[in-house]
């Protein structure tokens, strides 16, 4: 079908069938369609929506429209699992989850992200870490999940490379937000990493990619459906981002949390619930639990045997980090020049976080991109961010701020003091873990 076609049929409402998809797919991989017929066929599809049946064409044609992993020439002893976020401020959860879980006895190839919009990034976190390559030769890729059980990357030309042009035309044709074509690059990303199963975090809140909580539910309920009958066995939860994951938000000072979670310090964090809850699902689904009491017991071990730090200290050797950073890492992580409190202007109760505008602090501060080409400052962020319902003074302040310069450090503060609602009374926080969107059985 010729692809004006393609795009009229989609234009008028029409169901598009799976083969001329996938040849409309490739033809964008292979440059054979324009910037301008992408631009048409997205907008096409954000007016009419697609089909369940149309949106797995869409996602296992992107999937396959470069190269796809395969792991059986490694013999591999475990399952190839996996987790991906739609993103947030302070959720530093892969770099404690895949190590965790590899630890278990499962493989984890996680290909990542830098920062997206006020969205923190997990290579970009990684690259915090002197000499971390992110970018390992295919073959390295594979021999070190295959030694380690994890590895930590980015990704590749050759993955998906159609979902790289189709999402740089929907940034610039108003056609970023539709489900279908959301789904579709997550899951075509994802899926090329040949994964026995996935597990899926949706964030619903301030800070949430999604703009509204019935948005994040429709996301999710994608996700799980569309992968699972993909072929990759899905599960998504929905999790809380009206405030940040963790007590920090920025890059180096999200892996000093990180390392302090691994030695098993401060276990009933938001955070480390969030991390937990997902490394059950990702045990279960990889049958390396028969039940969830099962999994747990395997991850409470992992932690306190110090057997996930010692994973995570493996991958960072292997992917060209120091070989004594969990030991050393004050002395290899950049440092801001100016660390200080920002106190409220006013003492009472944490009512409300503006996640996204703390998130939007850091970039600011250097700590994310305004632009794509533009250096990231590893040292720059918040530190020991209070939760929704913390009483603060002047003893307690809201957070402390790490940055380049004393007058850097005092825009960013009364950002920070704009992003907090302050007031008398408890207050309402939602539940961290809302919501299970289980594939099988949607």
């Amino acid at each position: 079908m010729l692809p004006q076609e393609l795009i009229r049929l989609k234009r008028d409402g029409q169901p598009l069938a799976a083969a001329d998809i996938k040849t409309f797919i490739q033809g964008i991989a292979d440059d054979r369609i324009s910037d301008a017929q992408i631009g048409a066929f997205t907008m096409a599809v954000f007016l009419n929506g697609m089909s369940r049946e149309e949106v797995v064409a869409l996602t296992t044609a992107t999937r396959d429209s470069g190269h796809v992993m395969q792991w059986d020439s490694l013999n591999l002893p475990g399952p190839v699992v996996d987790k991906h976020s739609t993103g947030g401020v302070g959720d530093l959860v892969s770099l404690v989850l895949g190590p965790w879980v590899a630890a278990c006895g499962a493989f984890v190839p996680m290909i990542s992200g830098r920062g997206l919009g006020h969205t923190g990034g997990t290579l970009d976190k990684l690259e915090s870490i002197p000499g971390y390559d992110p970018y390992p030769a295919p073959e390295r890729f594979g021999d070190v999940v295959k030694s380690t059980g994890v590895a930590i990357i980015g990704q590749t030309g050759n993955l998906a490379p159609a979902d790289k042009r189709i999402y740089g035309v929907r940034d610039v044709t108003a056609t970023v937000e539709s489900i279908p074509l959301i789904t579709a690059s997550i899951l075509g990303k994802k899926l090329a990493s040949g994964l026995d199963a996935l597990v899926m975090d949706v964030k619903v809140g301030s800070g949430a990619f999604m703009p509204t909580t019935e948005k994040s539910h429709e996301l999710a309920k994608s996700i799980a459906s569309v992968a699972t009958q993909a072929g990759t066995p899905t599960n998504a939860l929905l999790t809380d981002m009206s405030q940040p994951l963790a007590p920090c938000a920025g890059n180096a000072v999200e892996i000093v949390e990180t390392l302090e979670l691994l030695r098993g310090e401060r276990p009933n964090s938001r955070v480390m619930q969030v991390t937990r809850e997902l490394a059950v699902e990702m045990l279960m689904a990889g049958k390396l639990a028969h039940s969830r009491e099962d999994a747990l017991s395997q991850l409470e071990k992992a932690l306190t045997s110090g057997a996930a730090a010692e994973v995570f200290a493996r991958m960072v050797r292997e992917l060209g980090g120091p070989g004594d950073f969990m030991e050393r890492s004050d002395s290899y992580l950049a440092k801001a020049n100016v660390v200080k409190p920002v106190y409220a202007e006013q003492t009472g109760t944490v009512q409300r976080i503006d996640t996204r505008a703390v998130g939007m602090s850091v970039v600011e501060l250097g700590g994310g991109r305004l632009r794509n080409d533009a250096d990231v400052d590893h040292s720059v962020g918040f530190s020991a961010i209070v939760e929704l319902g913390t009483q603060v003074d002047r003893q307690q302040p809201l957070a402390y701020v790490h940055a380049r310069s004393e007058d850097a450090a005092e825009r960013a503060a009364q950002q920070l003091r704009a992003a907090f609602t302050m007031g008398e009374g408890e207050a309402s926080i939602d539940e961290l873990l809302q919501k299970t969107y289980r594939g099988e059985a949607l």
